[in-house]
């Protein structure tokens, strides 16, 4: 009863203000297109169906998926575990920009997800009640740091599965094209002179500098959650704090000039930004219409391959705003992908979870699917090295001593925020005035504010 009541609450939260999970290849949390997401009709019948399956006896599992960049590769994944164990493991991705509102709705079926996942620290707030204490479990043994197991007081509510990286993607070959090499990027000021001088050239060279920041739902994660979360992880390293209940805004003039730059040296105008996708972004730097790509490591497998780019083509360089010690800043590193069990479930069931999880981190397959078809760095002990290039330069990176930026927007008060925020950011583009740019900063710094307060009811 108590989590029917907490499903409830939710639910008119949601109502309010319909916020979603921002994903690193939504990519919210948080991600791209792919054919098994929860959403459109196909994927919500796939839904459906779990709650008519037939539990095997040794129990079941359901995984909802927040990441529909790698939709396929869980989908082949969960066929091999049934085909070895005969465990049934039901799939089921979230589409784009939708994971917390599937999640509410699949909770309140007698069917739930067994395994489903939040952000961090704002999104175990919603679903707290519904996770397991993995404490002690085999998969919680695996990790490499108790860093990262999100924790409820003493309980472990969820672990983290995969450690990311983001930056600006950049296509070398055309870069060279320009007269430049990435070894004369190393701060915003240099960035905005490549950037400057390339657009100046653009009818010359044939390209742009950057491709479009798409603000539709597709991509606005990139810019209300990820870039957002530069003028953050200054602001929280200067004052020594992990987290705020009020931002200061301290350095949003940095964050208005990356976002100048990236809009007005693009592959299109910026009123045109409100209706260009995730794809678009991703295909004008396909086609090598430009050369700076924000996004992350995530992206890779879209990026290489049969008539797309090498590995010799490509290079991720940090995301500068004219902050800190920027010769030895990295990429933006870390995660918002955290495993939770639902605790709610079956017992036979949420054993049958745990034992998935288990060998997805420990087995030739799970390690091998995980590191080279989704190309993650998984922080348990039996991991395999990725062969992604970005997750390769991340450790480069650090391996000079460069220090990664920490990704602090799972601190961000709520998805009501960012959309504010993306709004702002929005009409901004489309006209560049003081008063706009006003707008962003009230969205940002009296947005947290009031964001904050609702989220902790105060």
């Amino acid at each position: 009863m108590k989590n029917v009541k907490r499903l409830f609450a939710l639910g008119m939260a949601t109502a309010l203000a319909v916020g979603t999970l921002t994903g690193c290849g939504n990519n919210n949390t948080n991600n791209t297109n792919n054919t098994n997401n929860a959403g459109n009709g196909s994927e919500s019948t796939a839904a459906d169906n779990k709650e008519n399956e037939n539990t095997a006896a040794g129990g079941s599992v359901y995984y909802l998926n927040f990441k529909p960049e790698q939709d396929e590769q869980w989908q082949a994944l969960a066929k091999t575990y049934t085909e070895q164990t005969g465990t049934k493991v039901t799939v089921v991705t979230a589409a784009s920009g939708n994971y917390e509102t599937t999640l509410m709705s699949e909770m309140g079926k007698s069917g739930a997800p067994t395994l489903f996942q939040v952000n961090g620290p704002v999104g175990l707030a919603n679903w707290k009640d519904y996770c397991y204490d993995l404490s002690g479990t085999a998969v919680f043994n695996e990790l490499t740091s108790e860093d990262y197991a999100l924790k409820d007081g003493d309980s472990v509510a969820g672990i983290a599965y995969v450690i990311e990286s983001y930056g600006l993607i950049c296509n070398k070959t055309l870069l060279k094209e320009a007269g430049y090499t990435v070894d004369d990027i190393k701060s915003f000021a240099d960035l905005k002179k490549v950037a400057e001088d390339i657009t100046a050239r653009s009818s010359e060279l044939g390209f742009s500098a950057f491709t479009s920041a798409g603000m539709d739902g597709s991509s606005d994660w990139r810019f209300k959650t990820h870039l957002a979360n530069l003028p953050i992880y200054f602001e929280y390293k200067e004052d020594g704090i992990g987290s705020t209940d009020a931002i200061k805004g301290t350095y949003l003039d940095n964050y208005r000039a990356i976002w100048d730059l990236y809009v007005n040296n693009s592959t299109c105008a910026g009123k045109d930004l409100a209706a260009k996708t995730g794809d678009d972004s991703r295909n004008e730097f396909l086609n090598k219409q430009a050369v700076f790509f924000q996004n992350g490591s995530w992206e890779y497998a879209n990026l290489v391959g049969e008539d797309k780019f090498t590995d010799d083509d490509l290079a991720m360089i940090p995301i500068y705003i004219g902050v800190g010690d920027e010769a030895n800043q990295g990429l933006c590193t870390g995660t918002e992908n955290y495993w939770c069990v639902n605790k709610d479930a079956d017992p036979a069931d949420i054993q049958a979870t745990l034992d998935f999880l288990y060998w997805c981190v420990t087995s030739e397959e799970g390690t091998s699917s995980m590191a080279d078809d989704m190309g993650f760095v998984i922080p348990f002990k039996n991991a395999k090295e990725s062969a992604n290039l970005f997750v390769q330069q991340d450790r480069e990176y650090t391996a000079e001593g460069k220090t990664p930026v920490s990704w602090n927007f799972t601190t961000m008060p709520s998805e009501e925020w960012k959309n504010g925020v993306g709004s702002a950011l929005t009409a901004y583009a489309a006209d560049e005035t003081d008063a706009n740019w006003d707008a962003v900063v009230s969205a940002f710094v009296d947005g947290w504010a009031t964001e904050y307060q609702l989220a902790n009811q105060q």
